[in-house]
């Protein structure tokens, strides 16, 4: 799903209105209806107070149309107009003239009067700021959204929450904090960083029905990616399939202490499906591979410690390194002459292999194209320095994959793959995979399908999704507190069923 920027948003809506010959207002009207249809949908006309917070712009017109749909199906509705600026929109004042027919007269918000209030019986719609507010808000209207995040009520945020800029870094507590926000038709980029998700607790796409050809033509930056899009880049395996066909992958890594980050990739790489998988690991590695993981083939380095050669008797599809691996300077330069040896196979980079190249960063220029680097923040800004916030992450990040040709994937709670000009939001996942060896597992899960035939960016999106997958299949067993890396091996063979299961038949809809 494509994530727009606000020009290319205000773009299609112009185009929608062109196209489909809507009358003024008409858009908005969609809006306000699917929201209504979202919050009926579960409320199922219970008395539940609802209080309404409306600017005066297009948002806050969102907002007094919402209201009048839950009015006129006997929803107990305060509207209060929340004046942001003596200038009000077509729009607004259009909707705000048919709650006046309705005998609805809202009551005018400033900066001296009382608060409305709001209790833990109420829901609150926040209508104050769209996606078209570009500078700070008054300090009292930050005082507003201070309250409201102080309240016990549920917070609904219609389109975006207010206060959050779309396209640049919003500071702490200068926006309402919302348990759902309804988004029209795309998610927001805000909604994946974390310095401004965190006041998105939650979020639903709704469709107001902009013109699929606007939708189909623009191209978009960033992408949300779930399942159903990915089904296209599966591989299957034929009936005569053999092992020989499936794959070989290698694992390059591990050191005393740390031989289990190569036992979680090689396992990973094989159950993802790869037909055979090789690990090379210093002399204390052999026998806890060989016991833990007899799948395995094992080629043991002369170093007993640490890696002091990346030479491999085999030709695998694809090598995996850096798990476990430690930085030793014996080992930096293995790492080193294998670089220089200009390998032709595609690398999948994680843990200390990353550490390294940040820290020798000629080595940087020696990668294959297509290399995947899977970083988690910290190691994030060894590659690519520091960052003043999430945006500007963005921004260098990019940067990073234009220069060295590279497949970027910044691990976190919606992992973002970035390859060339685009950047990808995976789906799935959840806070139980914050857990030592994660991301060991997942360079396995991403060798084991290079080595299948994926592209490297085609098995860095599936590796990611199936990842995360797997993650929350386990988490309904065990909690988020007992889930280790371990169990999302477990889950992945039941994640790949559930990824490409045929969509259940609708409604009425016969099987066969």
């Amino acid at each position: 799903m494509k994530i727009f920027s606000r020009d290319q948003i205000y773009n299609a809506d112009r185009l929608t209105i062109e196209r489909q010959g809507l009358a003024a207002g008409e858009l908005m009207e969609r809006a306000a209806e699917a929201s209504f249809n979202y919050i009926h949908s579960r409320l199922q006309g219970s008395p539940t107070p609802i209080v309404v917070l409306a600017g005066t712009g297009n948002n806050g017109g969102d907002g007094l149309a919402l209201a009048r749909h839950l009015m006129e199906h006997g929803y107990h509705v305060e509207v209060y107009m929340v004046q942001v600026r003596k200038e009000r929109s077509p729009e607004f004042l259009q909707n705000l003239e048919r709650l006046r027919e309705r005998k609805c007269w809202p009551e005018l918000l400033e900066e001296k009067g009382p608060r409305p209030e709001l209790g833990q019986q109420h829901i609150v719609v926040d209508a104050i700021f769209g996606i078209g507010l570009n500078r700070v808000p008054d300090p009292w209207i930050l005082e507003l959204f201070q309250y409201i995040n102080a309240a016990p009520s549920f917070v609904v945020s219609l389109d975006i929450a207010s206060g959050l800029f779309l396209d640049r870094h919003t500071e702490p507590g200068q926006s309402v904090e919302a348990e759902v926000v309804l988004s029209f038709q795309f998610p927001k980029l805000p909604f994946f960083l974390p310095e401004t998700g965190s006041s998105v607790h939650g979020w639903e796409v709704l469709d107001i029905g902009l013109d699929p050809a606007v939708l189909a033509e623009t191209p978009a930056e960033f992408h949300w990616i779930y399942g159903d899009l990915l089904k296209p880049a599966y591989r299957g395996r034929g009936r005569f399939a053999h092992k020989g066909q499936m794959g070989h992958a290698a694992v390059l890594g591990g050191s005393t202490g740390k031989i289990g980050a190569v036992r979680l990739a090689a396992e990973a790489v094989l159950t993802a499906g790869a037909g055979k998988v090789t690990a090379r690991t210093p002399r204390s590695g052999l026998v806890p591979l060989q016991v833990g993981l007899p799948e395995a083939m094992v080629e043991v380095d002369k170093g007993k410690d640490a890696l002091e050669s990346f030479a491999l008797s085999v030709k695998p599809q694809v090598v995996a390194l850096g798990m476990g691996m430690g930085t030793a300077a014996a080992t930096v330069q293995a790492f080193t002459t294998f670089l220089e040896e200009k390998p032709q196979m595609p690398l999948v980079i994680d843990a200390d292999g990353l550490n390294i190249l940040g820290q020798n960063r000629e080595l940087l220029d020696l990668l294959p194209p297509s290399t995947v680097l899977l970083p988690h923040p910290g190691e994030l800004k060894i590659l690519i320095g520091e960052w003043t916030d999430d945006f500007d992450k963005l921004e260098k990040a990019r940067a990073f994959v234009k220069q060295y040709d590279c497949v970027l994937v910044i691990k976190g709670a919606h992992t973002l793959t970035l390859y060339r000009e685009l950047g990808y939001f995976n789906s799935s996942g959840n806070p139980g995979m914050a857990t030592a060896g994660s991301g060991d597992v997942l360079a396995g899960i991403v060798a084991g399908l290079i080595a299948q035939g994926y592209s490297p960016l085609d098995a860095a999106l599936v590796g990611v999704f199936l990842h995360g997958l797997s993650g929350d299949l386990a988490v309904r067993d065990m909690g988020y507190e007992a889930l280790r890396a371990s169990h999302l091996i477990q889950y992945l063979g039941v994640a790949f069923r559930q990824w490409l299961q045929p969509p259940a038949p609708a409604e009425g809809q016969q099987e066969g």
